[in-house]
């Protein structure tokens, strides 16, 4: 009924029938080798560390996305988080379950969303997207982070201040001995996912890679 009163259409190109089209979904800018092998930035030429995560302390093994956070990824993203078009979720699961390989995991995981952007959204897209993987990855999805302090918003914040606005603010009461895929939807800086992927190490965790459906390039 929704469909008939509010047509769909897609957020890259206009066309009706769905929030995004075959042939914008076959089109979102890969993420080609060669890559760092630890954050999963693009490359001249294959390196353990990039220019990019050289000299940091990443708590995570490594870090992969399906697509560049170009023009139109940042239209699927608004309207995915902020618009609370749900079914989006499902769309950005097929890109990375197609785009990327099942990871050598036991338990997907999530970033846990701040309780007042949980709330105005009505939804939470790390989680919705941990979710929708858990089928084609056929992994079981288990809320094992919880935040314990608020932290700012990290849109337009500084790496240096990027860290410090999240550390200490997750918390894992217990994770299992093993590797954890921890889900996003935009990898940035990585500062979030790596203090997330602390807490879980902190708490038994042996390895914590992570999977994002989209991954700014700087």
């Amino acid at each position: 009924m929704l469909d008939v009163l509010l047509p769909q259409r897609c957020l890259v190109c206009g066309t009706g029938g769905a929030q995004l089209c075959a042939g914008c979904r076959a089109a979102l800018p890969r993420l080609e080798p060669p890559l760092c092998e630890r954050c999963g930035a693009p490359t001249a030429w294959p390196v353990r560390r990039c220019l990019e995560c050289a000299g940091r302390r990443l708590a995570f093994a490594s870090a992969r996305a399906a697509a560049a956070y170009d023009a139109d990824v940042r239209r699927l993203v608004a309207g995915w988080k902020e618009r609370g078009l749900r079914r989006l979720a499902a769309e950005a699961a097929a890109v990375v379950a197609e785009r990327l390989p099942r990871p050598a995991a036991d338990v997907l995981t999530y970033l846990p969303a701040a309780g007042d952007r949980r709330c105005r959204r009505g939804h939470h897209p790390a989680e919705r997207l941990a979710l929708a993987l858990a089928g084609p990855w056929q992994l079981p999805c288990e809320p094992l982070l919880a935040r314990v302090r608020p932290s700012r918003r990290q849109r337009g914040l500084p790496l240096a201040e990027r860290r410090r606005n999240v550390a200490g603010a997750f918390r894992a009461a217990e994770a299992p001995r093993t590797t954890i895929v921890l889900v996003d939807d935009v990898y940035t800086s990585g500062a979030t996912a790596s203090a997330a992927a602390s807490a879980l190490r902190a708490a038994g965790a042996r390895r914590v890679e992570v999977v994002t459906f989209a991954r700014v390039i700087r």
